[in-house]
């Protein structure tokens, strides 16, 4: 059964309501919805059952979702890559921190240099890529929950950057680590307790 212009165009707005911005994409999305509409039609669908049952049976979660998975990969090895330096980077400034404690405490030399090592690329390097990369994967999401993300990153940097000002001496430790408490109690908190109780009562 072949479908009329009028039901190709109703399918196309379908296509071209969602925020699918690949044109090549949309044009082998249209196609896919039209033929399975045509086959879902001959088993005796109606034109709005086999419309809605096609789009159910080829985005679950809407067409939105077929960018964000053809994005990823088209860029899956270049991502892949870049999550295996970020996590490398995590791991070697926390194996750091904890020898450069360990030597702390057995006062042994070396262990101011490690630490601050690891606590300075695990503050300034491993958490920004962390926040990152959390932050595109939650682009689709509500903006409470981008701003939490950020807001939470500030603070970590915030306190962390205080925490190296009083190592080394540095003027200024006071504030830095005053302005990280503020982001993180009256930013970070609120949006993290508020994403859970709409969590507990959805």
């Amino acid at each position: 059964m072949k479908l009329s212009p009028e039901q190709i165009g109703i399918i196309r707005k379908h296509v071209d309501t969602s925020t699918i911005s690949i044109d090549s994409l949309k044009d082998d999305v249209l196609d896919h919805l039209c033929c399975v509409v045509e086959i879902n039609m001959q088993r005796g669908r109606s034109f709005d059952d086999a419309v809605q049952e096609a789009l159910t049976e080829l985005a679950p979660d809407g067409l939105d979702e077929i960018q964000r998975e053809t994005v990823f990969l088209l860029n899956s090895t270049k991502i892949i890559h870049m999550k295996k330096i970020m996590y490398g980077v995590g791991l070697i400034t926390a194996i750091s921190m904890t020898i450069g404690l360990t030597f702390k405490i057995l006062h042994m030399p070396g262990a101011d240099e490690l630490f601050n090592f690891g606590f300075f690329g695990f503050t300034l390097i491993f958490l920004p890529m962390l926040t990152m990369d959390r932050f595109k994967q939650n682009l689709h999401r509500a903006l409470s929950e981008r701003l939490r993300l950020v807001l939470g990153f500030l603070s970590a940097v915030l306190i962390g950057t205080s925490v190296l000002f009083k190592t080394f001496h540095y003027q200024g430790a006071d504030v830095v680590l005053l302005v990280g408490i503020s982001f993180f109690s009256f930013g970070f908190l609120p949006f993290l307790f508020f994403s859970m109780y709409k969590k507990s009562i959805s």
